[in-house]
């Protein structure tokens, strides 16, 4: 095997008889070595879930979703996959947060500028409450 391919992913899946398989996928990107939340098709690391269940051997059903790209993917991951997915998403929304309150506060500065040089010009009535 040439070293630059990837190794196969392996995954077991209990079957509902109870008796358990390793499938072994070969030629696909593997999620566990560049994360859940990177897209294999445009590198972009917005990746997000759509849909989820819990599945046996605390694992996770995942439907993915690239929203740059448009790619999907349906796959059966580990928690730890999963919980790394859960930080990456809680980082992102901590970061939009964080970007919301300095927009928020930079548009109110500039509402308040405008309203100040509004009141010194005697540009604001009792009418405009």
């Amino acid at each position: 095997m040439n070293p630059e391919q990837e190794q196969p992913s392996v995954r077991r899946i209990v079957l509902p008889s109870g008796r358990s398989i390793e499938v072994v996928r070969f030629g696909e990107n593997n999620h566990a070595t560049r994360g859940l939340h990177v897209c294999p098709d445009c590198s972009s690391e917005l990746v997000q879930p759509i849909d989820w269940s819990e599945a046996p051997d605390d694992c996770w059903n995942l439907v993915l979703n690239c929203p740059n790209c448009d790619w999907y993917n349906e796959g059966l991951f580990t928690a730890d996959q999963v919980r790394e997915l859960e930080d990456r998403l809680d980082e992102g929304l901590a970061d939009l947060l964080r970007d919301l309150q300095r927009l928020t506060q930079a548009n109110m500065a500039d509402q308040i500028d405008r309203f100040v040089t509004a009141l010194h010009a005697d540009q604001i009535l009792p009418e405009d409450f």
